[in-house]
């Protein structure tokens, strides 16, 4: 059988309403008034099955009159002491079990025979003796079926109404039609209590949608507290990113534990659950309008072209390569070192290459590493990509930091294997994937990744003559939200958890984007390149660290535990900065960045060496990390990286560990 679509439910909601109208009061009621209501009920039963007797009697609908309003008078005078006596207004109805029935069943019983006795034994003139027989029988039915009622009718509603209450009570923000079919689907929820809509329009203010009450945002904070509401769900599949920051600014003054609408396709459909309502999209902590694609360049980078993605299992490769597959490349070449990494993302590719229907799509998995020269020529020489991503880096800053030699080798020796390769066997297109880290980085991973940009610069600028050059470009941007080891991910878990919520400095500032609007401006950006552009993401203004924490506490409902508040439930705690890290991150190493056929997107011109001389310190580097001098490594860093200094002692662990085994 099919589920209840959401109109379904809708107007099962309707009919519920009136009756969960009267079921409230009558359960608020004191005990001394139910049991009076329950004497006035059993009164009516005496009354009405008199007149049903005399109906039966005389074969029609008749009119009490005279001396047959006596056996009324008589039924209530016997019938009501013989009730209190036998303890019939004792029992709470709505838990009403075999013994409540059996009580009623001996009260009539002697109320029968002492009435039977009077109109039908001794009689009464004017009284038919069948009435004697008849009235006791009509008044077990009456009351036996009453009662039975009333413990069907209030005991399930009562029970309706304590699940109710002991459910998370929720409102929905927007009380449009999203708004409306997730109450509808919610509405037999096991975890949910939907009790109101909120909604700014002016004119549904104050009303009723569904039976649920539609309140103004502003007043949320009171709501929050006289309806114990902790959880408000949005309801909002189009309002803008600026909006709805709006409202999530709104939200967060009144404590409560902020979700997101889950599909509207599965809404529409009734299939709703409670586990597909989801935690805020990271895009909502973002605080900007994401940068929207160009399909044209999308196209240009990929469309019917065969397709390389080194470092393909990592977050941005991953997300890089579904970019891609949904632009319909004939092939895609996934290239990572981690075997789990690279079969779950080529499982995953496989999934959806069956949902967008691209039979003809071939996906490639090869495990190699991007140092490997022999092995990176010889499957750059196979299947001939046309366009290559480069992903593969080490991008984690204290792990490079502690393990510089490896991080040096993969982002720097990495890039110049997979490059030169690219070039030898005539890739149209080699985008790197950098980061904002290599502008005047201070830690080991940024430099490597400049001088990675810097080798790249070089062999444009030395290939720029060629008749059939590859076209090297770099993308450069922020901290990319729920990539892996990113804050966002690390806050919610630690939030979870009870905190702290650990920062490394109260004041530090990040660039952040999304990880699917990254990959789209590495595909843009590599589709506009020259050869040696630096492309970089206007990203808008920096956030801070400290900030975004703050917020992510606020919207799960918490307060930040500080000075002004000591009762709060999450505490910001500061550990540090770690080795490498700075306060600030820029995009730019120098002035006046150019723009580009995408709005959003910015060129730079940064200076670098010519080929001849960067190889030959290279060549320097490579030696002395071969031989573990990080001494000598990091003063040629400093010297081919500008602006390079590192804010502390850089070494490897595997290095450093068998001097002090030596030492000892």
């Amino acid at each position: 059988m099919p589920e209840n679509s959401p109109s379904e439910t809708s107007r099962s909601r309707w009919l519920l309403v009136p009756m969960q109208a009267l079921v409230a009061p009558l359960l608020a009621m004191p005990r001394v008034a139910k049991r009076a209501l329950a004497l006035l009920v059993d009164s009516s039963f005496c009354v009405l099955t008199i007149w049903l007797a005399y109906c039966f009697r005389l074969n029609e609908w008749t009119v009490l009159t005279g001396v047959q309003w006596l056996p009324v008078f008589v039924s209530l005078c016997m019938a009501l002491p013989i009730f209190i006596v036998m303890g019939m207004y004792r029992a709470i109805f709505r838990y009403a079990n075999l013994a409540a029935f059996i009580t009623v069943l001996k009260a009539i019983a002697i109320y029968g025979f002492a009435f039977m006795t009077i109109f039908t034994a001794l009689s009464v003139p004017g009284v038919p003796r069948t009435v004697g027989i008849l009235q006791p029988f009509l008044l077990l039915i009456g009351i036996g079926l009453s009662r039975l009622g009333i413990r069907y009718w209030l005991g399930d509603a009562y029970q309706r109404i304590l699940h109710k209450n002991m459910l998370a009570k929720v409102l929905i923000y927007g009380a449009g039609k999203a708004g409306r079919q997730l109450a509808a689907a919610l509405t037999n929820s096991a975890e949910l209590n939907v009790v109101g809509y909120l909604d700014d329009d002016p004119r549904l203010k104050g009303g009723v949608m569904g039976g649920l009450p539609i309140y103004d945002p502003s007043d949320l904070p009171v709501l929050a507290e006289t309806l114990g509401v902790h959880n408000v769900l949005l309801a909002l599949p189009s309002a803008s990113r600026q909006r709805r920051n709006e409202i999530l600014e709104h939200i967060r003054k009144a404590r409560v534990n902020v979700r997101t609408l889950p599909d509207l396709t599965a809404l529409a459909q009734g299939r709703v659950a409670v586990s597909d309502i989801r935690e805020l999209e990271i895009e909502d902590l973002l605080g900007r309008e994401a940068v929207a694609p160009r399909q044209e360049l999308l196209d240009k980078a990929m469309r019917n072209k065969v397709v390389m993605v080194t470092g393909a299992g990592g977050s941005i490769g991953g997300e890089l390569c579904r970019q891609i597959l949904r632009n319909a490349p004939s092939s895609l070449i996934l290239l990572d070192q981690n075997e789990f990494a690279l079969y779950n993302i080529d499982a995953e590719l496989r999934k959806l290459a069956e949902l967008y229907e691209h039979e003809n799509l071939q996906i490639v998995p090869i495990l190699c590493s991007v140092r490997d020269q022999d092995r990176m020529e010889h499957i750059i020489q196979s299947w001939r990509p046309q366009t290559l991503y480069h992903a593969a880096a080490y991008k984690h800053v204290p792990l490079v930091e502690h393990n510089a030699v490896e991080g040096i080798k993969n982002n720097v020796m990495g890039t110049l294997v997979a490059a030169r390769a690219a070039r030898k066997y005539g890739v149209s297109n080699f985008v790197l994937i950098s980061t904002d880290k290599a502008v005047r980085p201070t830690n080991v991973m940024g430099a490597s990744k400049r001088l990675a940009e810097m080798v790249l610069q070089a062999l444009a600028a030395e290939s720029a003559t060629d008749r059939l050059r590859t076209n090297f470009s770099m993308v450069r941007f922020g901290n990319v939200l729920g990539s892996s080891g990113s804050v966002v991910p690390l806050f919610r878990q630690q939030i979870k958890e009870g905190g702290p919520v650990t920062l490394t400095h109260r004041e530090i500032t990040r660039y952040f984007m999304t990880i699917s609007e990254a990959s789209q401006l590495v595909i843009q950006a590599g589709a506009m390149g020259e050869g040696g552009d630096v492309f970089l993401l206007d990203m808008g203004e920096p956030v801070r660290i400290a900030d975004l924490a703050r917020k992510m506490v606020e919207l799960s409902g918490l307060s930040v535990r500080d000075n002004n508040t000591p009762e709060g439930d999450i505490e910001l705690s500061v550990t540090g900065l770690r080795p490498g890290e700075k306060l600030y991150e820029e995009l730019l190493i120098g002035d006046n960045p150019e723009t580009t056929e995408h709005p959003r997107i910015m060129k730079a011109r940064e200076d670098f060496l010519l080929w001849p001389e960067l190889l030959k310190r290279l060549n320097s580097l490579n030696a002395a990390l071969d031989r573990n001098d990080m001494a000598a490594a990091r003063a040629i860093l400093a010297e081919l990286v500008s602006g390079y200094s590192s804010t502390g002692e850089v070494s490897d662990l595997a290095f450093t560990g068998a001097e002090t085994n030596t030492a000892a």
